[in-house]
């Protein structure tokens, strides 16, 4: 599953393939188009103008929510002291990413990239091919057990130790069909005492058109957009101790700078939970 973050070996999950899907918009690629990124197609293009129109405020939300994984991976390798990362739907390569980010605090931080879209598989897999302490795993985001015992996700990650489990604009792609209690809860299972889900996900509650516009953009896209409440996607966070201040919008956790009084309001919640003995 990707996010307008735009994760996947081969054949592993529901909902991947190797062949590159140009006849509908994917929602990386959309993502890449929102932070000025060159790596779409044509119709990932006109999907993301269509979604401009309806919700002016995207580019700035995009640029908040990677403000804001940025500002929570250090905070889950300064302060948590994980040295493992499984950043599920990664989407494409965009700097400083999630290893860049960590080993600058910590040089030996692992990090295994997912996501479902061969397109982000290849160019992470290009530049990161001499890096021994990174993976990146084509894997649906839907089939969390495939994810977890692929072999490159193995192979970097030991769940024995602290992992830190990036969900990062990602979980809003998954429809309540496709359960996302049931993955985000085996996703934690599997994670021991000492670990940290961070996760941002799309939500509605502050716009009084509630974004149908938008919203409908993703209809005919690979994956729909499925905003969720506050109280919604607090739920994904089960029974996990939240560091302050909780789950707030994105601008607001643990700003490095306060944001302009005259900044739209941003549509995305964002939060950083620990996992207890």
């Amino acid at each position: 599953m990707t996010s307008p973050r735009g994760g996947d070996a081969d054949g592993v999950a529901v909902g991947t393939s190797s062949a590159i899907d140009t006849s509908k918009p994917h929602p990386a690629r959309m993502y890449d188009y929102f932070l000025g990124g060159k790596d779409h197609y044509e119709v990932d293009q006109e999907a993301a103008e269509r979604f401009i129109q309806a919700a002016p405020e995207v580019r700035l939300a995009v640029r908040a929510n990677r403000r804001f994984m940025h500002r929570a991976v250090r905070h889950v390798v300064a302060e948590g002291g994980v040295r493992q990362i499984l950043d599920i739907g990664t989407g494409l390569p965009t700097e400083p990413n999630v290893h860049q980010i960590a080993r600058a605090i910590a040089p030996d931080t692992r990090v295994a990239y997912v996501d479902n879209d061969p397109i982000v598989s290849t160019h992470s897999r290009s530049l990161l091919d001499d890096d021994e302490h990174t993976s990146v795993v084509l894997a649906d985001l839907r089939d969390p057990r495939a994810v977890l015992g692929h072999p490159d996700v193995r192979r970097v990650i030991d769940f024995d130790e602290p992992v830190a489990l990036l969900l990062v604009a990602v979980l809003h792609f998954v429809t309540d069909e496709e359960d996302p209690d049931g993955v985000v809860a085996t996703l934690l299972e599997a994670l021991p005492t000492g670990s940290h889900l961070v996760l941002s996900h799309a939500t509605v509650d502050i716009h009084d058109d509630a974004r149908e516009d938008a919203v409908n953009v993703y209809r005919n896209a690979t994956a729909t957009m499925n905003p969720r409440s506050h109280a919604r996607v607090l739920s994904f966070f089960g029974d996990l101790t939240l560091t302050e201040p909780g789950l707030v919008l994105v601008p607001d956790w643990r700003p490095d700078e306060p944001e302009p009084h005259d900044a739209p309001p941003i549509g995305i919640y964002g939060g950083v939970g620990r996992k207890n003995g």
